[in-house]
């Protein structure tokens, strides 16, 4: 097997909100659309993201009425966590959880889409603690 690309479908209530959000705060572009599907990429090593809308005949009947919870859309940056902190906070997105630090080295801050989907982004740097190291 030779995977060559990797896709995220979220089921969610109004693919327009979605599409809105992460098309003008996360630089994603539309690769497709149609009444309650858009498919969105990126240039870079990001997964794409297909979103569909709940109840749409495409899906199995028992995953209709199904959305996106419990899921949390991690992107993990080279560099630069503080200021698309700041950019998504200025651009009026919602922090919902504050940029920290947790003692293996992780730093991370999380927002949500108009749909509920947590996008957590994700920066490594050396452990503050030698404990944890």
């Amino acid at each position: 097997m030779q995977i060559t690309a990797s896709t995220v479908s979220l089921t969610v209530d109004d693919v327009a909100a979605s599409q809105a959000f992460f098309t003008t705060r996360l630089g994603y572009s539309e690769q497709a659309a149609a009444d309650g599907f858009a498919s969105l990429t990126r240039p870079d090593a990001a997964a794409d993201i297909v979103l569909l809308a709940g109840g749409i005949e495409i899906l199995p009947p028992e995953q209709r009425d199904k959305r996106a919870s419990g899921l949390i859309l991690a992107f993990t940056l080279t560099a630069g966590i503080e200021d698309e902190e700041k950019r998504l906070r200025a651009e009026g997105v919602d922090i919902t959880m504050p940029l920290r630090e947790e003692p293996w080295g992780e730093r991370l801050f999380q927002v949500t889409d108009p749909n509920g989907v947590i996008v957590q982004f994700v920066e490594w740097v050396t452990p503050s603690s030698s404990e944890n190291a």
